[in-house]
């Protein structure tokens, strides 16, 4: 997930690019009817808890709305 001004000042944990690919992988794991889904997606992260987690979420779909809405332009990421 790229850092950008909603999600930056919205939370002060970090995370690293490792965290973020495993926080990826793990919500295609656990979906939403999971018991104790912010618990699991956390232990497959490591370093962080259930709530940090779930709030990473929230920015994320956050952000996700932003960019749906055009409020915020969609990065271009050619290499």
């Amino acid at each position: 997930m790229a850092s950008n001004s909603f999600s930056s000042s919205s939370y002060s944990s970090s995370w690293t690019p490792k965290q973020n690919k495993l926080f990826e992988k793990a919500l295609a794991v656990y979906d939403t009817d999971t018991p104790d889904r912010w618990q699991k997606i956390a232990r497959a992260v490591g370093g962080k808890s259930a709530e940090e987690v779930k709030r990473h979420y929230e920015v994320l779909i956050e952000d996700v709305k932003h960019i749906e809405s055009g409020k915020f332009p969609i990065p271009n990421y050619r290499h």
